[in-house]
């Protein structure tokens, strides 16, 4: 009796051991996932700790968002958001969109001799350019400034779907499992053939235990179809391969991407991160002929279309007041003003000569700029900058080589014409000078009726066509056959006109030859594609190659038809237009240097580099970490599945389960939620793999390998049945009691071999093959089997 009493002790204490055990492992594993999303949090400030150049004591530097002082001056360009308090200083002039901070959409016009020229954080830049003077720091917020758009359905979000759908199934086997052992032990017999249930004559204390073993067992049946560790892998999962990414320049900032990156096979790539950004002007025509700008051409044009180049390049583009020459603004202005530069313009001087009348931002609908001035002896003189297919067709005249004023014939239009297609053939972006003089009585007085004045563009005179190239990232062309042979399709979509975007595609892969960027539709004008019926463009989508010409509503309507046909899409995008399309497709790339906030507030990664690369390393790690996040589920169902199963037959025909639910936790919340991880730790493969699961849209259920579900479970059910049902006749030793303890040890360790064999399994590429090789690029794995092996064998002492 001794025996039997210190043994029911022992085995109280060793099952509270167990809970607590288990329990601790539970508060360790839930500490880990709420560090885990601490990490995502603190990767998201990282995104939101933007940089951005400011003039600090006369100079310009990069500073943090977080580190602006009073006294700064920032640039303001279309796109930015105000960081800070501040006023305007200088306008181009500035319209600003207040939306962000009172929370109705309205756009303001803003000029720096306004009195409402006070500026407030989380405003955007809707057109113009300026300059700011900081004058409080004040609690411009991270979160103002990086605030998500849209609600996509997270990946974790989908698997809690499935959780819940099994927890469900679980539950209702569950309640017929104690129907059947209430209706078992209430009619049914003992050994000896006596009744269970003798009504009355049955004590109430054996009544309430047997159903209270009961209630036990159909809870220990629920909980074994319960996938605890689900929902935490995943997380786990995910955070560890984000962490990963940012080390590759790639900033995860919704997780929804990972899934979509799995089945994307589209990507609609803008030139930015194709190219290196590093433009200069390589081709010119000026004085009616064409020059080499790579050289100091003073000695080869006139004084006059000298000076007049000169005084348009320094007045017609944005550079910030800093007290002296900084090369700086977008690549095309950084490109024409070292042009000027090389002119021998002094910047100081040209803009000391004269005071702005009124200014016309560079605009990307109307694809040209202007700006006009008034000179010492009361003359006006407009300067225009745009594209010279626009551009020329309001020039009547162009100054020769000898500072003649020549009328535009036939043959010099036609000579330009064929200058700006070379050039375009060539890959340059071309860009055409032009000014006028204009009747100082003609321009209005009223500082009001000044700001809405519309400048003259007709009988303008052409000074200068510039073709500017930008050389294309090394190894583009590499990186973009890559993402061929890995079943993504690299579609380029460009502004420029078909002969440049032609060269481009040309350049960086995505024609193969001139006989492919020649075949129907595979370069599309997206003038045309916008005037197309929905069901023409998702004709033609498939097919489009590089869309040029295109806009951004075009490059909406793009992603639109490729949605319609089923085809999930990636697109690039840096400035503020490109917004909508990036948050319209399935994965959305901002350009982390040259971006806008908020292209990145609409986005799903940022690419902190601007590299094309690394947007195909985010699709290989989103490629990697989705087959990672299947394995693990058809892990956890099988543990589920078989666990269900055991359980539920042993109840009906033995009347106890054999796994109890300390047990279920240990093994949900140690091997299944712990062994994925050790995937994680590997960079993914070279390659892009292509072989997709499913197509995208299907239930999550069409993910399961059904027949390999199958032949886990099976085998696992049949081995744990044997010891359960067989297992009493192998210990005839041992008492009853002590009998059915070790019959249940030998169960379980029998289900966690099992799921470490699984484990195996689903790695076993070349663990026959090559073993030595297998083990040293699975040091963690190892380890973590290892740790869960060492773990079962000091729980059993």
């Amino acid at each position: 009796m001794g025996l039997v009493t210190k043994v029911t002790r022992f085995g109280y204490w060793e099952e509270g051991g167990n809970v607590a055990a288990v329990v601790m492992v539970n508060i360790i594993v839930k500490a880990i996932c709420e560090y885990s999303q601490s990490l995502i949090h603190n990767v998201k400030e990282e995104g939101r700790n933007m940089h951005l150049k400011v003039v600090r004591g006369g100079r310009h530097v990069e500073v943090s968002i977080c580190d602006i002082v009073v006294g700064d001056v920032i640039p303001l360009n279309i796109g930015d958001q105000v960081p800070a308090y501040g006023i305007l200083i200088t306008a181009q002039p500035l319209s600003i969109d207040t939306s962000r901070v009172n929370g109705d959409s309205n756009i303001v016009s803003l000029h720096a001799s306004s009195g409402a020229s006070r500026l407030k954080p989380g405003s955007k830049i809707a057109d113009g350019s300026g300059t700011m003077l900081v004058t409080s720091v004040g609690i411009c917020t991270k979160s103002e400034l990086s605030q998500e758009i849209g609600n996509k359905r997270t990946f974790k979000e989908v698997l809690k779907a499935v959780a819940t759908s099994i927890g469900n199934v679980g539950l209702a086997v569950a309640f017929i499992a104690m129907m059947f052992l209430l209706l078992r032990w209430f009619t049914g017999h003992n050994l000896d053939g006596s009744p269970k249930f003798i009504g009355v004559k049955t004590k109430p204390r054996d009544v309430i235990e047997e159903v209270n073993q009961i209630i036990i067992a159909a809870c220990t049946i629920a909980v074994a179809a319960v996938p605890q560790g689900l929902p935490l892998a995943v997380t786990l999962i995910i955070v560890s391969a984000t962490k990963r990414m940012v080390a590759d320049n790639a900033f995860v900032r919704r997780p929804i991407a990972f899934g979509n990156m799995a089945f994307a096979k589209n990507l609609l790539c803008d030139k930015t991160g194709l190219t290196l950004n590093e433009m200069s002007v390589v081709q010119a025509y000026a004085g009616g002929k064409k020059i080499d700008p790579s050289d100091n051409n003073t000695p080869y044009l006139s004084l006059k279309l000298s000076s007049l180049l000169t005084e348009g390049i320094a007045q017609n583009t944005y550079v910030p007041e800093s007290g002296g020459v900084d090369v700086s603004g977008s690549a095309i202005e950084k490109a024409i003003l070292r042009w000027g530069i090389k002119l021998g313009m002094n910047f100081e001087d040209i803009r000391s000569q004269s005071s702005v009348l009124n200014v016309v931002p560079f605009n990307s609908e109307k694809k040209r700029g202007a700006v006009a001035l008034r000179l010492p002896d009361s003359q006006v003189r407009v300067h225009w900058k745009g594209v010279p297919e626009i551009l020329l067709c309001s020039c009547t005249k162009y100054i020769d080589a000898n500072d003649h004023l020549v009328a535009m014939n036939d043959d010099k239009l036609m000579f330009f014409k064929k200058a700006i297609d070379e050039m375009a053939a060539g890959g340059l972006d071309c860009l055409a000078i032009a000014y006028r003089s204009y009747e100082f009585q003609n321009v209005p007085t009223d500082p009001e009726l000044l700001a809405q004045w519309e400048l003259p563009e007709d009988d303008l005179v052409l000074l200068a066509i510039v073709g500017i190239g930008d050389l294309s990232q090394p190894g583009v062309k590499e990186k973009v056959q890559l993402c061929q042979r890995g079943g993504v399709k690299v579609r380029m979509v460009t502004r420029d006109n078909l002969p440049t975007a032609k060269a481009t595609a040309l350049e960086c892969g995505i024609f193969d030859s001139d006989a492919d960027a020649n075949m129907p539709n595979h370069l599309f004008d997206g003038r045309v594609f916008r005037e197309l019926t929905d069901g023409q463009r998702q004709e033609c989508a498939q097919k489009i190659k590089v869309m040029a010409w295109c806009s951004p509503d075009v490059k909406i309507l793009f992603v639109q038809a490729l949605k319609k046909i089923r085809e999930m899409v990636a697109v690039t995008g840096n400035v503020t237009d490109d917004a909508h399309a990036l948050h319209q497709a399935d994965i959305g790339f901002a350009m982390g240097i040259r971006g806008t906030e908020v292209a990145k507030e609409s986005s799903d990664i940022i690419i902190l580099d601007d590299n094309f690369a690394t947007c195909v390393k985010a699709f290989k790690w989103g490629r990697s970490v989705h087959p990672i996040i299947i394995k693990f589920m058809q892990l956890q169902l099988t543990v589920n599945v078989v666990a269900l199963t055991t359980n539920f037959m042993a109840a009906v025909f033995y009347g106890h389960v054999p796994l109890n639910a300390v047990q279920l936790l240990w093994v949900n919340l140690l091997i299944v939620a712990l062994v994925p991880l050790s995937a994680v730790t590997k960079p993914p493969a070279d390659e892009l793999t292509s072989g997709l699961l499913i197509e995208p849209g299907q239930p999550v259920k069409r993910y399961v390998k059904w027949k390999k579900l199958l032949f886990q479970g099976v085998y696992q059910i049949v081995a744990i049945l044997i010891i359960n049902f067989q297992g009493r006749s192998l210990l005839k030793s041992y008492n009853r009691s002590h009998a059915i303890k070790v019959k249940n040890t030998m169960i379980f360790n029998t289900f966690v071999v099992c799921q470490i064999i699984h484990q195996l399994g689903a790695r076993k590429k070349g663990m026959l093959s090559k073993p030595k090789k297998w083990i040293t690029s699975n040091y963690l794995f190892m380890g973590i089997v290892g740790t869960i092996l060492i773990s079962q064998v000091i729980r059993n002492i």
